[in-house]
């Protein structure tokens, strides 16, 4: 992909594809022995490409797309035994990334205080994380001023240890050796925060019972 398809339909953006460029090096540094040099660049340009499709404030994407790179990056090393897992790994899935299982993800990381590694996916992910979500689980004790959709890859799925879907349907890669879970959660989109907080409820419930059986 050449820089001008690159950067065709993001105006504002100051070259990213130096910026890019700049991610690449370092996390090619950060994971020296681990991954190739070339994977490295696949990948950033791959999440960054990835992102775009979805992203509503183009301005952030170099940003976003280093974060994303390096979670896949992170994941792929753990797929290969190049990078030891401190922690058990899970993977929520759901249809946009925006809700459900940003919802758990941040439950899990809350409750567990660093015991479970979470990511969270989406086979269709939205453009962002749904306000009332956010608004909902800010009330919970839980500030997630971070989070973003992000697109299904099957290296996060390669590196977890539990895979739990919530409403995707088949979009989930079948692994040998991994935990597959599917829970039946109302999705929240377009519903009002009293809909919403009952969801989170029932998720809490669902995370906290994983938790236990995780010995976290």
């Amino acid at each position: 992909m050449t820089q001008t398809e690159r950067t065709a339909g993001f105006p504002g953006l100051l070259d990213p594809d130096l910026v890019l460029r700049r991610h690449v090096e370092d996390l090619s540094a950060r994971f020296t022995g681990m991954v190739s040099p070339e994977t490295v660049e696949r990948m950033v340009f791959e999440s960054y490409t990835a992102l775009g499709r979805t992203a509503k404030v183009k301005a952030h994407l170099p940003v976003l797309t280093c974060r994303f790179a390096t979670e896949r990056l992170t994941a792929l090393a753990q797929a290969k035994g190049a990078l030891v897992k401190e922690a058990p790994e899970v993977l929520f899935i759901c249809v946009q990334n925006a809700g459900r299982s940003q919802m758990a993800a941040a439950m899990v990381e809350h409750f567990s205080e660093g015991r479970v590694h979470v990511r969270s996916a989406g086979s269709m992910p939205a453009d962002e994380v749904d306000p009332v979500v956010l608004e909902v689980l800010a009330a919970r004790g839980m500030k997630v001023t971070d989070a973003f959709p992000k697109p299904l890859t099957d290296d996060v799925v390669q590196a977890a240890d539990v895979v739990i879907t919530m409403g995707c349907g088949d979009a989930c890669p079948v692994y040998p050796g991994k935990r597959y879970l599917d829970w039946s959660v109302t999705d929240p989109a377009g519903q009002d925060p009293a809909a919403v907080d009952a969801i989170a409820s029932d998720i809490e419930t669902r995370v906290r019972g994983l938790l236990s059986e995780l010995g976290a």
